[in-house]
């Protein structure tokens, strides 16, 4: 079955607490968007605000390769039924100069009465005359029947005579509404095929999820006959969000047999993902089924020893048809298939060395026991993993550091650190000044280094988070210091811990320096 796929992301999703997207975001995500194979990208209300009128001013500009382009709007008022031309929020629809309109209308009893605070006939008025209005001037139109589902459950007549009314104006697609996102799965599939045994035309979904229930009823909607689906990417949306395209589509269309996205452009749905979180200026969740970093990650020995015979094993598709891939993470809770595994992924051929691996499983559960933690630092444990094979080599050795941190009455001064270290047979001994005594250690220690390893003047410190491990000590507790580094071509996570934040990041900042030398060394 061909199902189409209708985003609204940029109006839907906007409503998301925390997002905010300007013109050339909507821009940036609509060319997106068509680039995956959309069929319609719902851009937003013209009538609503100047920022939307801007984009479908700037949408005609794009070149479009497959998507088409959707402005939305309400019904018309009561007090225009007799001139739709003179409604303003028609004339907005129509000036944003679309193939396609969205009109979202009531469907349940208690909204007209409530909320419009018109008659029952009225707002069927309401719907048949706007969807008229705007066939009439060449529209297709997605008549969205508001809240469906509740309508239903409290007044099934009127909630199907709504429907009816938008079908028999020319609606192209009735879409049926979960907007409170309350349905329940096994609620859907009869009131879909109720609703298509009374009405001639094809039904859409628009589910919220308010249950965490939107991407299951979507996809029980289509079981029930819905041709058409409404979502967002990475479901933001209004309250709870929408339902997830992310999942939505890869679960149509890999499980279900739809046809919809091929598979060329299914591979690009993480970087979608990835990319609209990074517009949306939002940290992706790792946890997101199909597209997420931890999706295929495998953290147990038993799960992971399983993936290295059959991937199928733990994983139900293979991660590649969504762009993804599969991760091991190393942990206390590994297995030696754990260390063998990720080990190849270092490009360290651990099989014919057992010993090391089991001396490099031994280290990582005292050290997670004592506080470390590898998944967020896996130069700190491709650095452990050499030293136990006998393939790292020091580049330097610490003579001694002194850090100085001075308060005054009124003012801060500069931290200062002192270092002494040793390259070779030559000893150098510097000092540097930093806003913060970590920072004036990481200073000096780069200053004694550049001399003998310029190429440290790439790296750059990107995140530094320190954790406190326990709050029964006070601050006398154990500390977790994670740094995240970059030579602007690749970047790398190292831990360090202890009970003194300055020793924990000096662990930290020395693995980040020393994982740097292996490469270019390993480059050479």
């Amino acid at each position: 079955m061909r199902v189409l796929f209708y985003d609204t992301t940029l109006r839907d999703g906007a409503q998301s607490e925390d997002i905010a997207f300007s013109v050339n975001d909507k821009l940036r995500i609509t060319e997106k968007l068509d680039d995956f194979g959309m069929d319609f990208i719902e851009g937003g209300w013209p009538g609503a605000n100047p920022k939307d009128l801007a984009y479908f001013d700037e949408v005609k500009k794009l070149r479009l390769g497959h998507a088409r382009i959707v402005a939305f709007s309400a019904t018309l008022r009561p007090g225009s039924l007799a001139d739709p031309e003179g409604d303003e929020m028609m004339r907005s629809l129509l000036a944003a100069e679309t193939e396609h309109a969205g009109v979202v209308g009531k469907s349940w009893d208690l909204h007209v009465r409530d909320v419009l605070k018109v008659g029952l006939d009225t707002n069927l008025k309401m719907i048949d005359g706007t969807i008229r209005h705007l066939k009439k001037r060449g529209r297709s139109v997605f008549f969205d029947a508001e809240h469906f589902f509740d309508g239903y459950k409290h007044n099934r007549q009127y909630a199907l005579r709504c429907v009816k009314a938008a079908a028999e104006a020319g609606a192209d697609v009735v879409v049926l509404c979960d907007t409170n996102g309350g349905a329940m799965p096994f609620e859907i599939g009869a009131v879909i095929e109720d609703t298509a045994a009374s009405l001639q035309g094809r039904l859409g979904i628009h589910c919220h999820n308010d249950m965490e229930m939107a991407v299951a009823n979507t996809l029980q909607a289509v079981q029930a006959g819905c041709v058409h689906v409404q979502g967002t990417i990475n479901g933001y949306g209004e309250r709870c969000g929408n339902a997830n395209l992310c999942s939505v589509i890869p679960s149509l269309v890999l499980k279900m047999g739809c046809e919809g996205i091929d598979g060329g452009r299914l591979a690009a749905l993480r970087d979608l993902s990835l990319f609209v979180d990074e517009v949306a200026n939002l940290i992706p969740d790792k946890h997101r089924p199909y597209v997420g970093d931890a999706a295929f990650a495998h953290k147990g020995g038993i799960h992971v020893s399983a993936i290295r015979k059959n991937p199928a094993t733990y994983e139900h598709i293979d991660p590649a048809l969504v762009g993804n891939s599969q991760r091991v993470l190393v942990s206390d809770l590994s297995g030696e298939g754990s260390i063998l595994a990720k080990a190849g992924e270092f490009g360290l051929d651990m099989e014919k060395d057992r010993k090391a691996a089991r001396e490099v499983l031994r280290r990582v559960k005292d050290l997670e026991h004592g506080g470390y933690k590898f998944e967020g630092a896996e130069a700190s444990l491709e650095l452990l993993m050499k030293r136990a094979m006998g393939v790292h080599r020091k580049f330097f050795d610490l003579i001694g550091f002194r850090v100085l941190a001075e308060k005054q009455e009124k003012s801060l001064t500069p931290s200062e650190a002192t270092i002494m270290l040793k390259v070779g047979d030559r000893v150098e001994h510097t000092a540097a000044f930093g806003n913060g005594p970590v920072n004036a250690l990481d200073e000096a220690l780069r200053k004694a280094l550049y001399k003998f390893y310029p190429v440290l003047r790439t790296v750059t410190l990107v995140d530094y988070k320190v954790r406190a491990l326990s709050t029964r000590e006070g601050t006398g507790t154990l500390i977790r210091v994670l740094i995240e580094s970059s030579d602007g071509v690749r970047t790398w996570e190292t831990v360090g811990v202890s009970e003194n934040i300055i020793e924990a990041s000096w662990q930290a900042l020395v693995d980040s320096i020393d994982y740097k030398l292996l490469l270019e060394e390993e480059k050479a």
